[in-house]
């Protein structure tokens, strides 16, 4: 039997982009990166404008052509005119998933996987508390083997803090920079913590330096950006987790591990980012950081497996009804 072939489309935002390809490895697919930039007036109006969908793809993106994939993930405004476009070429052949609200019509798509924070519903939508990715027990144990070594004069209780910082709604300011780096260092004092930090591009220059000046000669390690990425064994190695609010992917990420999660809330928001988070502090998943430091324990979510299983019954099912099974 051919394994199946499968196509990651978006406009290449990484965030987004690592949900489908999270989705696609847990259906033990290695799927084909289709990072597509629209043409005039589909980049514009879609999902709006609708007529002559396989044109829509311009040539500064990867090709879309045949042969058609199996199934088709799709994330993004800019990937609802290849996804529309492929299932219909396709003669409704290629089995379309489409992750987030795709601001239209569900019976467009054979499945959608929305946070239940969007209020979409049908039949063929699946609702998770947060975002898909990419985390698994298995890349975590393995990322904590390797980095082991390197870690291993941190004291525990070790606290992974993963640090973003401003988007379209949220800043994180000098300020609440300090205020953090502050109740951090006071952890290592008080409960003989060691810190495993990883600052990101959104964190800034002079955040970061806030953050580094205030940890210096404690026992904290603050990635500096070069050679491999430690996100993975510090969430593996960590004892409890500190995320900041603006990434709902970092956070659904540390929530995936079963430790405590604490939550930096940061300047701003809106209405959908308040409703992820309020959902996860009532569900006794985080709690806000204010500097302490407790042990609770929660189900992990591993909605990613939930919605690959779920995705993997229904396009058997749909192979079977044209009769490619």
């Amino acid at each position: 039997m051919q394994p199946l072939t499968c196509w990651v489309v978006s406009d290449g935002k990484a965030g987004m982009e690592n949900q489908c390809i999270g989705l696609a490895e847990a259906l033990g697919l290695t799927p084909v990166i289709k990072r597509v930039h629209l043409r005039s007036p589909w980049r514009q109006l879609t999902p709006y404008w609708r007529i002559g969908n396989r044109f829509a793809a311009g040539p500064k993106g990867d090709p879309v052509e045949p042969p058609w994939p199996d199934i088709l993930i799709g994330t993004g405004r800019q990937s609802i005119a290849v996804s529309l476009a492929v299932r219909q070429q396709s003669r409704g052949r290629t089995f379309t998933v489409q992750i987030q609200d795709p601001v239209m019509s569900p019976r467009h798509f054979d499945l959608i996987v929305v946070p239940r924070h969007d209020k979409l519903r049908a039949d063929n939508v699946l609702v998770t508390h947060g975002a898909l990715h990419r985390v698994t027990p298995a890349i975590l144990a393995d990322a904590a083997e390797r980095f082991a070594p390197r870690l291993a004069h941190l004291p525990h209780p070790r606290i992974a803090v993963l640090i973003g910082g401003d988007n379209g709604v949220y800043r994180l300011t000098p300020t609440i920079m300090g205020e953090v780096a502050e109740r951090l260092a006071n952890l290592t004092r008080s409960h003989g913590a060691g810190l495993m930090v990883t600052p990101s591009r959104r964190t800034g220059a002079d955040n970061e330096a806030i953050l580094r000046a205030r940890l210096s000669g404690l026992p904290a390690e603050v990635w500096d950006g070069t050679g491999e990425n430690p996100y993975f064994a510090y969430l593996g190695l960590a004892d409890a987790v500190v995320v900041t609010c603006d990434s709902v992917s970092m956070t659904s990420e540390a929530c995936s591990t079963g430790k405590p999660v604490y939550v930096i809330e940061l300047d701003g928001g809106s209405p959908k980012f308040r409703a992820f988070h309020d959902g996860l502090y009532r569900d006794g998943i985080t709690r806000p950081f204010d500097g302490s430091l407790d042990h609770w324990s929660y189900q992990p979510m591993d909605e990613t497996r939930i919605v690959a299983d779920e995705a993997m019954r229904r396009l058997s099912a749909h192979r079977k009804r044209h009769g490619l099974a």
